[in-house]
């Protein structure tokens, strides 16, 4: 069996499946169900405002409506979507829900796919998630926990794709490679992920003694070592499923950049500038709230949210008349308390802005539902 080295920063053996096919092209909305889950893995790279919490997000939308997860598959020019939490098995009738609400909107077509430990898995389980159009089932298995990997023969009757998906773990080699054995010729796919550090999982990591491989990688020291050893025990036993190797690098220069790319063409304002990088190169005019540390907490704080925003409107019509400016290069972000424009107009209207008591900036912020700040210059 050949090992084969992609073009995007991973290794594998056969074709990926294709969830992940869709995923590499940025192409896959990350639909995370809820934060509770039924395992506690140590090595968990789920963020505090997620994890262990009932919370539903599309990307990176906090969602409150229906709606709103179909704004953002629409958004994101997705052609699929990734099932994930917690463990989605926990909220069932909400998985089943949302993926009939979007087999239903987008048609047979658009590919789903769901991850979920093996621990909640039952027969009538799997039943309903097949029923209602689910494409591609992918367990993470826990290498210690060998009485659940037989689990996944629950899913051999039905006409879907069966993946596994595991980190690897540096110590946990016998361990998976045993994995590995059980899995042959029960599975269409096994997927195996670098590990990672994140914020909130780097504390266990460090107290077990896992620490990065170089001073600017999110990967754990040993892990990257392990994946390929680990394809080439799959080669070498000829085993009957395909293998791919994602790597972080993989997930966060080619997956995240592409979908952000995709979305950015579809939110971009008259005025926007897009960059190399899938960015927003605009202008923005503030009153008192200012981008710092902290900046969201202290929006939702505001008491006079109506007046700030009267007093920008006010502003946009002032300045938009006195220099002619059609209305459509000029936006008030009520969100974000600010006024968005290009940043040809900002530099050149800097000093009248400051007249009005409010303080001219060039920004770069991400094209998602959170504008994330990258970089902020005031004038």
């Amino acid at each position: 069996m050949k090992i084969e080295k992609t073009k995007f920063y991973s290794w594998k053996i056969g074709n990926l499946a294709k969830g992940c096919q869709l995923c590499v092209r940025g192409e896959k909305l990350v639909l995370f169900i809820t934060g509770l889950c039924s395992n506690n893995c140590f090595y968990c790279p789920i963020s505090d405002k997620k994890k262990n919490k009932d919370v539903i997000y599309a990307n990176e939308w906090p969602i409150k409506k229906e709606k709103e997860i179909l704004e953002e598959a629409r958004l994101c020019d997705a052609k699929g979507a990734g099932i994930t939490g917690g463990d989605p098995l926990i909220k069932l009738e909400r998985t089943v829900k949302f993926i009939k609400l979007l087999k239903k909107t987008f048609g047979k077509a658009f590919h789903l796919h769901l991850y979920t430990p093996a621990k909640l898995l039952t027969a009538p389980k799997l039943n309903k998630l097949y029923n209602v159009g689910l494409d591609e089932i992918r367990y993470h298995l826990d290498p210690d926990k060998k009485q659940e990997w037989k689990k996944i023969l629950l899913a051999k009757k039905y006409k879907w794709k069966i993946g596994v998906e595991i980190p690897a773990i540096p110590n946990k080699e016998k361990n998976i490679k045993q994995m590995i054995d059980f899995l042959d010729g029960k599975i269409d796919f096994l997927n195996i992920n670098e590990l990672e550090i994140s914020d909130n999982n780097a504390n266990q990591l460090l107290e077990k003694g896992y620490q990065t491989k170089d001073s600017v990688s999110y990967g754990i020291k040993g892990s990257d070592e392990l994946a390929k050893r680990l394809l080439r025990y799959c080669a070498k036993k000829k085993v009957k499923f395909a293998v791919h190797y994602c790597t972080c690098t993989l997930k966060d220069k080619v997956q995240l950049a592409k979908r952000i790319k995709r979305r950015a063409k579809n939110v971009a304002k008259k005025f926007d500038v897009i960059t190399e990088d899938g960015m927003l190169f605009r202008g923005a005019i503030y009153d008192k709230v200012i981008p710092g540390f902290d900046y969201n907490n202290k929006i939702k704080k505001v008491k006079d949210k109506q007046k700030i925003i009267h007093k920008l409107n006010k502003a946009s019509i002032a300045l938009r008349g006195k220099n002619k400016i059609p209305a459509s290069l000029f936006q008030v972000d009520q969100e974000h308390l600010r006024i968005l424009t290009s940043a040809r107009i900002v530099e050149e209207l800097a000093s009248e802005i400051k007249k009005l008591k409010l303080k001219p900036a060039l920004i770069t912020e991400y094209p998602t539902y959170d504008l994330l700040i990258v970089e902020l210059d005031f004038l």
